[in-house]
């Protein structure tokens, strides 16, 4: 059996992409995504909780506003890169998992993070990071 928890928030980015397959997204465009970041456990800790929500909803809203409002093909991390849907729910798990490892999230042991960015109601990808 497992535990999940799940937290939600949104970020504004604009970006644009390299390749033709991307066709009129190659301009720069805007993106609204709704995210979900969960959190998974085998046990509760002795609190009950697999993470602290209000931790998790604070660490997933810092992730969030460092790229909120940005163009993100002038931000360093990115560079090089294109900032598509799939990377942009990695970055988001990898920091996510880098504080559930400085113990900032509260709860017990985590078995796994996983990110999903709702690019639309009919579109989205996700990312799982086993711990």
């Amino acid at each position: 059996m497992t535990y999940s928890l799940t937290v939600r928030d949104h970020m504004m980015v604009a970006h644009s992409f390299t390749g033709e397959m991307f066709g009129p997204a190659q301009r720069l465009h805007g993106a609204t995504f709704v995210v979900d970041a969960t959190f998974r456990a085998h046990d509760l800790d002795d609190d009950g909780v697999v993470v602290d929500i209000g931790r998790a909803a604070e660490a997933l809203r810092g992730i969030l506003s460092a790229l909120s409002y940005r163009n993100l093909d002038d931000e360093p991390q990115f560079q090089g890169v294109n900032t598509t849907t799939e990377r942009l729910c990695r970055h988001v798990a990898d920091r996510l998992v880098e504080l559930a490892r400085e113990g900032a999230l509260g709860g017990g042991a985590l078995t796994g993070i996983g990110v999903t960015l709702h690019e639309s109601h009919i579109a989205w990808a996700s990312y799982e990071v086993a711990l």
